[in-house]
């Protein structure tokens, strides 16, 4: 097979405001074949992303720059250097390129139909009726019910797999013989993300195209990749098959990112007495209401929801998104209306007064979004202190946010920070530690790992386990990571249309699943 893509000693760097300039790739050389898939895997910060985007020359320049070695070739085509007009006769049209999160690539205001034909319009001299019709082909190719109808719809109203199909389509408008897919599956629940893969698989093979996959998820570039580039701090540390990289890895983080998918090592401490009952709950969403205010259309979001977890567990929840997931942790904390019973240590949970509802605290998903980046680490964690209780000298408050600082891996020092100075790992320890400073007998973590890179996700899942032994803690671990659940949690509920479909214990769920459903989600996510 003939190199399609080449790329030779690419070194980057930016340049902040006083002038200085930081390298953040170095030396990189890597090559694609004509219908091959390369994948570039490594922690965040690593340069797989700068990279990709140097290759089409979506650099911010003239703060970032390339190296003066630096080279990269399209089939004979030098593509560093070229003027901007011929860049984007290049871009969309022979290589393609799909974005991390679609919710930010895509125009909100523009519906999907139009920012398709936009990109046909561009490369091709067809009229707008052609394009449309293309459009169309395309939406049915990648997948979407509906294609006729979903032209029309925007942004917002599609699911998160949808919009993921949607910027598939618009890459492969062009028919590219590159395709560039940026961690295209990081936020997508286990089947969904299998469907990504298979038609990107698809496609590939109908198309005859050559893909560089960027992903941080060891299992999705094994199973999908031919090769494999190995990043670290901006080097290329390692590349080869995937045969030898993932059976004789060589680099020593190589080795550390393969093996951080080993297993835990848990305290298994269970006590008899149950910590939560939960007896019918009930969940409905109003979707539409008429002129006098009555709800005609509504959303049950979750249906006869029983539970009863023992102190001392980890209880892992998982579904497709939809399924009622957060729902239920949202409704736990009092975030939700419901119908039902929810008991704590056998007391309802609607007799709680303040302070009681300090006893079960939330870690969302997205702490980026969930701190206030206008407030320093220090008065984020204290904020709870300083609600329930507010009589509580500053002296005191002060030393038990130093303590869980502590306790969560951070520095004192971090305290007069905020939260855009943190990487994604130390913003979920802020988080963390926001909810331990109550000292909760229940910590619900919705999605804590989703967003981080393997080696980060380990740090952060041992950190939880050591607390847990610590305090005594249950867990309630919300994840469409089939692994991590499968490693931390004691027992496993499975979610479908907001209602239990399977519940064992986690070994028992894992190796003799009862349901369809959940064998769908096993076999997709190993």
């Amino acid at each position: 097979m003939n190199d399609i893509l080449e790329v030779k000693n690419l070194s980057i760097s930016f340049v902040n405001r006083f002038a200085q300039a930081k390298e953040v790739v170095s030396d990189v050389s890597f090559s694609l074949k004509q219908g091959e898939v390369l994948g570039i895997v490594g922690e965040s910060g690593s340069g797989k992303s700068v990279t990709a985007l140097s290759i089409l020359g979506l650099l911010p320049f003239p703060k970032a720059r390339l190296g003066e070695k630096s080279k990269i070739y399209y089939k004979n085509t030098q593509l560093n250097g070229l003027s901007e007009a011929e860049l984007q006769k290049i871009r969309g049209g022979k290589i393609g390129f799909v974005f991390q999160e679609p919710m930010s690539s895509l125009n909100p205001l523009h519906k999907i139909g139009k920012q398709i034909a936009e990109t046909i319009l561009l490369h091709q001299n067809v009229n707008i009726k052609t394009a449309r019709q293309k459009t169309l082909r395309l939406l049915k190719m990648v997948g979407i019910k509906n294609a006729r109808t979903r032209m029309d719809a925007f942004p917002y109203e599609l699911s998160g797999g949808q919009r993921q199909r949607v910027m598939i389509a618009m890459a492969i408008a062009n028919e590219p013989d590159i395709l560039i897919a940026d961690e295209p599956t990081t936020a997508l629940d286990v089947t969904i993300q299998k469907q990504i893969l298979d038609l990107l698989l698809e496609l590939k093979k109908k198309m005859n195209m050559s893909v560089l996959f960027i992903s941080h998820n060891l299992n999705v570039v094994r199973n999908f990749a031919d090769r494999v580039c190995v990043m670290k701090s901006g080097k290329i540390v390692e590349q080869g098959t995937v045969e030898d990289i993932f059976q004789s890895p060589k680099h020593s983080y190589t080795k550390t990112l393969i093996y951080s998918n080993n297993i835990l090592n848990k305290n298994n401490i269970f006590y008899k007495e149950n910590i939560l009952k939960v007896e019918n709950l009930n969940v409905v969403f109003p979707l539409k209401k008429n002129f006098w205010g009555r709800t005609v259309l509504s959303l049950q979001a979750l249906k006869d929801f029983n539970l009863t977890l023992q102190k001392g567990k980890i209880l892992g929840i998982v579904g497709e998104s939809g399924s009622g997931k957060s729902t239920f942790a949202l409704s736990l904390v009092g975030l939700n209306k419901y119908l039902g019973n929810i008991y704590i240590d056998n007391q309802d949970v609607k007799t709680f007064s303040k302070h009681d509802k300090a006893r079960m605290q939330i870690v969302f998903q997205d702490p980026y979004n969930s701190l206030d980046p206008k407030m320093t680490i220090k008065e984020i964690i204290q904020e709870g202190l300083d609600i329930h209780f507010p009589k509580m000298p500053e002296k005191q408050k002060y030393e038990q946010v130093k303590q869980v600082v502590f306790e969560v891996g951070l520095k004192e020092e971090d305290l007069a920070k905020y939260p855009h100075e943190f990487s994604g790992g130390q913003r979920q320890r802020v988080a963390l530690a926001r909810a331990l400073i109550l000292k909760p007998s229940i910590l619900i973590l919705d999605e804590p790992t989703s967003a981080l890179d393997v080696e980060i996700q380990k740090h952060i899942l041992e950190l939880l386990l050591k607390i847990q032994a610590e305090r005594n803690l249950t867990y309630i671990f919300i994840s469409h990571d089939m692994n991590v659940v499968k490693n931390l949690s004691d027992e496993i509920l499975v979610l479908k249309d907001g209602q239990i479909v399977e519940m064992g214990k986690t070994e028992d769920v894992f190796n003799h699943p009862q349901n369809d459903y959940t064998k769908n989600l096993i076999a997709a996510s190993f």
